[in-house]
């Protein structure tokens, strides 16, 4: 069943990826004022929304291995970071091309560019974390502590060009503070929101299988070790 799942959840993101880059590329004009460019902004914005709030949602399975102290929590908490963490990747490649073009540097040191740094650096070490510890207990209780200032800072990013007089663009969505675009050129972005959560649910389950699959190995050599 759980295979089927998996085959029939693939199947379903590439056709809705498939069919938004065609509408994004074929279909949609250009943008007034950025042209051609302002098209990675249906890429730049779903990874930003995606990474920042898997690091959220992350924190929420790390407290629950901390009241339980049960590793399936602890397993998807670090799941759902590693695949946050390639949006966060994402967003940032895509930011930084995005400013190169827009802004005409590939950096700037704006509250907005510099919170999501420090963001990708928390979960980067959170990854490191989780490979340089082998002792279960020990790496899931300090990989917990680190996904919670991982979700203070992620929040941080989250609100930065509100609190801050920044460089970045202000929302442009109509769910944060009114504001909107085209509705055609929403509902698309939408769309690869949707494409892309699928995406990153499908990398979980990968994610998730590994973990498994390693636990059995490490049990079988924990017990061979001590015969």
């Amino acid at each position: 069943m759980r295979d089927k799942i998996f085959y029939g959840l693939s199947a379903a993101t590439a056709l809705l990826l498939l069919r938004n880059i065609y509408m994004i590329f074929m279909v949609l004009p250009d943008e007034l004022n950025q042209g051609a460019a302002y098209r990675i902004f249906y890429f730049h914005v779903p990874s930003a929304m995606l990474g920042m709030s898997g690091i959220g949602v992350a924190l929420i399975f790390s407290v629950l291995y901390l009241i339980t102290k049960d590793f399936k929590w602890d397993s998807i908490a670090a799941g759902i970071t590693e695949v946050s963490m390639v949006f966060c990747t994402m967003f940032l490649i895509t930011g930084s091309i995005w400013g190169r073009i827009t802004w005409g540097v590939w950096w700037a040191w704006d509250p907005r560019l510099t919170s999501a740094l420090v963001l990708w650096l928390i979960g980067s070490g959170y990854l490191m974390l989780r490979r340089a510890i082998e002792e279960p207990t020990t790496r899931a209780r300090l990989s917990a502590v680190l996904s919670i200032f991982g979700s203070v800072n992620s929040y941080i990013v989250w609100k930065s060009i509100e609190w801050y007089r920044t460089q970045h663009p202000q929302p442009v969505l109509a769910i944060r503070n009114g504001g909107g675009m085209a509705p055609g050129m929403e509902q698309t972005m939408y769309l690869n929101l949707l494409a892309l959560v699928m995406l990153g649910v499908l990398l979980v389950m990968i994610h998730m299988r590994q973990e498994s699959m390693s636990r059995e190995v490490e049990a079988v050599r924990r017990y061979a070790h001590a015969l």
